[in-house]
This record gives C-alpha cells, structure tokens and sequence, in this order.
C-alpha cells in the first residue's frame, strides 16, 4: 500500500477557505488526500467535484472518500468524481448542473502511483518498458514511441524545452545512435544509463541525471503543459466572485506557467492574488515528505 501525504495541506486549506455549502473542485484528485480535507471543511451543504485522468488514482480517492462517509456524523457529505482531463473541466462541470464554483485545487506532477506502478515506466529504476502515459484509455503515444519514432532533432527539442537538460544535444544524439544499431532504448533502467552517460566528466548533479529527460518525456506523452493552460482557463471563467485558485507546482516549467497566468489576470482586474511569491514546505515537512521539496504554491482570488 502506498502512503499518500497530501503536499502543503494546512497552506492549500488556507488559500482556498472551503466554505460550508460551497462547491470545490480538486483538478487533481489523485489518491484523495486534498479531497478528504475539502470534503471535511465543507460539510454535508457543500459539494466536492474531482477530476484525474489516471484512472488508477481515482479509484483510490474515490475509496478513501467513500470511507469517510462510513464516518459517524459524515454520511451526508457530498462528492463527484470524474476520470477526466484539465481541457474537460468544462464539459464536467456542465454535465453536473454547474455553473460556478468557488474553488480549485491544481496539486500537478507525478503521483508516487504512478512513479512506483511496476508497469506505469515513470521510473528509471525499472526495466518494464517506458510506458508514462497518466491515461492509458485516451493517450495511444507512448515515451518508448517517442524514443524510436521521433528524430534527433525533436528529442534535442524536447529535452531542451521540457528538462531544461543543457546535455539535450548528448542524450538525444546517443538515443538516436543506438535505435540504428538495432538496441533502441525501451526500458527506465536503459534510459537512466544514457543519461548518465553524458554527464562522464561534467561534474557532481543534485539530481539524478535521468531527471529532466524523465520529465521531458512525460510532458510531452501526456501533453501537461497544453492541459495547465486549458484548466487554469476554464477555472478563471468558473470561479464565483470571492472564489479561490491554489495550484502546487513541482518545476519552473509548470510554476511559470500558474505565475504569469495569475499575474496577467490581476493585471486584468480579473484576480486578487494572494502572495507575491510562492509558499514553499517547511523544513519539518520536507523531512517527513521528501517528495515535497520542490513544491511551490501560489494562490489568488476571483474578482
């Protein structure tokens, strides 16, 4: 079983300041940790709408929701959960009967699901084959198909803009070399070895090598960054006056993004944000959530 420690959780409550009667939406069910909590603060008036495309992890938040129902005096709590994408927020929504809300949680990256699902490839320290689609039902790209389909100069691409890895050039080019000899790189354990394999001399990394190229790939097979833009979009047009955006980011691509999107906005008159710059984990919890490390929240409010 895995153990699920929601990110920020004490933070994230006191951006979005669930009211009773309200309706949420968590844009990143997940393994329901953030849910729970919603659902709690709410009470049995409010409603909470969660969406994942992993339809793995929304099996387990849906578990985990219907066994704090089983509670004593919380049989009346109300929830919604849909495997759906950020870009179909909209037709969710719709289909519930819902017009506006008053709140939306983005928690983005990868869950520990999918990093230790043996046959999910998210991890390079698996030699199942490179797989990293979050919607296996929706996506048919796979990252072994951009591994042996794409050209050197699109991985170069890909690893520049999505890893920031300065070694894109090294890594797309050996990935390359070895597909012609017939040895294509098909498995995490492989990939981590190329990676590897371009630092020989540059130096001691704070991360693993393997890192950006993993989430590179993942950014592209599951087209991450076009997702953030269409839901942060459509949870602007949703949000009641009053109504609260917090988004969890794990790496300067996605926290660019939420930044400048949250900033443009109240440049518009459309936002109220809620801190100038992110709220980062305590040390007490980086210790206790090493995954957490890299989290930076920011916040804002409907207009």
């Amino acid at each position: 079983m895995i153990t699920h420690l929601p990110v920020l959780l004490r933070e994230v409550m006191e951006i979005l300041e669930p009211e009773r009667g309200g309706v949420y939406v968590d844009a990143t069910a997940g393994l329901g940790g953030h849910s729970l909590e919603i659902l709690r603060r709410m009470g049995p008036k409010g409603l909470l709408v969660g969406i994942d495309r992993d339809e793995e992890a929304l099996k387990v938040a849906r578990a985990a929701l219907a066994s704090e129902k089983e509670k004593e005096g919380f049989a009346s709590l109300s929830f919604e959960l849909r495997h759906a994408r950020f870009s179909e927020l909209d037709s969710v929504l719709d289909g519930l009967g819902i017009s506006n809300i008053d709140g939306v949680l983005f928690d983005l990256g990868v869950s520990m699901l999918q990093l230790k699902g043996a046959d999910r490839g998210f991890s390079f320290n698996s030699d199942e084959p490179l797989d990293m689609r979050m919607d296996k039902k929706n996506l048919s790209l796979t990252a072994s198909d951009v591994l042996e389909t794409y050209s050197e100069a699109d991985l170069r691409r890909i690893f520049s803009e999505y890893g920031e890895e300065r070694y894109a050039g090294r890594i797309a080019r050996q990935i390359v070399f070895l597909r012609r000899k017939g040895s294509p790189v098909r498995s995490g354990r492989e990939l981590a070895r190329v990676a590897l394999s371009a630092y020989h001399g540059g130096g001691r990394e704070k991360i693993h090598p393997a890192t950006r190229i993993f989430q590179a790939l993942r950014i592209e097979v599951n087209r991450e960054l076009e997702e953030l833009k269409a839901g942060l979009e459509i949870s602007l047009r949703r949000l009641s006056k009053g109504g609260r955006i917090a988004a969890i980011s794990y790496h300067s691509l996605e926290d660019r993004i939420v930044k400048h999107f949250l900033k443009d906005a109240a440049r518009e008159g459309k936002l109220l944000l809620l801190s100038k710059k992110p709220v980062r984990p305590d040390l007490r919890e980086t210790r206790e959530n090493p995954a957490a490390r890299s989290a930076k929240l920011r916040g804002a409010e409907r207009l």
